[in-house]
């Protein structure tokens, strides 16, 4: 089967390598899990991360973890799907990525594609949609059915992937979302995805939180640099109230200003439950289920905003160097095998 491979950073790549490449389709599935051929991938950083661990020289990795196709075996104790259905799913960092014409997951892991969108579009939901959803309702404590109705969320670096999926399922539960982005493109972006309020992350944010009427928010996702907002975080965060962050700090993180206000400060890590195993594994799946029925009902649209075709080392590269730049609106997919 067609794969791409990647190497690490390297005298002649410092950045890396990627290579088209030639491998044996994985084996018949085992206990729990499906083997997916893989019709549509999105990237996203920690393909970047990963991908910087690698040794610049060998056979290299299958990178990859957002993906949709189509069942094309099953292994014993399957129960969710059968050969022939459409599934996107963010799968597991401990194994093979989804770079590849052909790859395995856990159906726990898996969620059904929506009917009414293109796999380039589906592609675009898995791993930002489940690190939106959890960080909102399970990690923020916010409730996904409307009862934090008119609350406050302010969402630090909104434009991308999983800002992008936050403000929608944020509007749809009811909460007044004011998102951070410094472009114009990036604000148009967030205010079509239905954000009330857009402040500048270039210039300071206090003041404009003052001149919106916001001296406090209920709860803050910082999706960008938790050391760069911890003060403001701190300063802003209503009397018990929540935040969540995605970006590993720099350095040990000062809790006590939050000790007064009863406030809450949590991590979100989508991989959390497939790296320890743990017992509510299923409900990644059940997530991505809730996901399609919303983008079928028309509460959520994909976010796949720049496509690339066909799924080759060369647009991969391209759809990297994009990531890496910082002002990539949404997610970039790319689909079809070359």
């Amino acid at each position: 089967m067609k794969a791409i491979a990647a190497l690490g950073p390297s005298a002649a790549h410092p950045e890396g390598l990627l290579l088209d490449t030639t491998l044996s389709f994985p084996p018949l599935p085992g206990p729990r899990d499906l083997r997916v051929r893989v019709e549509a991938i999105a990237v996203n950083p920690v393909d970047l991360k990963v991908r910087a661990t690698l040794p610049g020289e060998g056979p290299g990795r299958v990178l990859g973890w957002d993906a949709a196709g189509v069942v094309e075996a099953v292994g014993d104790g399957v129960e969710r799907f059968r050969v022939g259905e459409a599934v996107i799913f963010a799968g597991a960092l401990r194994r093979p990525g989804c770079q590849a014409q052909s790859v395995l997951v856990d159906e726990r892991l898996a969620g059904r594609m929506p009917a009414n969108v293109s796999f380039a579009e589906a592609a675009a939901l898995p791993l930002a949609g489940l690190t939106a959803w959890e960080a909102l309702f399970e990690q923020l404590g916010l409730d996904a059915e409307g009862g934090d109705q008119g609350r406050t969320l302010l969402i630090l670096g909104a434009a991308g992937g999983v800002g992008s999926m936050m403000i929608q399922l944020a509007r749809r539960a009811g909460l007044r979302v004011i998102a951070s982005a410094s472009r114009p493109q990036s604000q148009d972006w967030v205010r079509r995805l239905g954000a009330e309020a857009v402040v500048d992350h270039s210039q300071p944010i206090g003041p404009q939180l003052d001149a919106l009427g916001h001296a406090t928010v209920d709860a803050i996702a910082n999706l960008h640099d938790t050391d760069a907002y911890w003060t403001l975080m701190a300063e802003r965060i209503r009397p018990r109230g929540s935040i969540v962050a995605l970006v590993s700090s720099q350095g040990p993180l000062d809790l006590n200003p939050l000790k007064s206000k009863s406030a809450r400060f949590c991590w979100e890590y989508m991989f959390t439950r497939s790296e320890h195993q743990t017992l509510d594994l299923a409900v990644q799946g059940q997530i991505l289920d809730r996901l399609a029925d919303g983008v079928e009902a028309g509460s959520l649209i994909s976010t796949a905003h720049t496509r690339l075709q066909p799924i080759s080392a060369t647009f991969l590269e391209q759809a990297y160097a994009l990531l890496q730049e910082g002002h990539a609106l949404g997610k970039i997919v790319l689909s079809d095998w070359a």
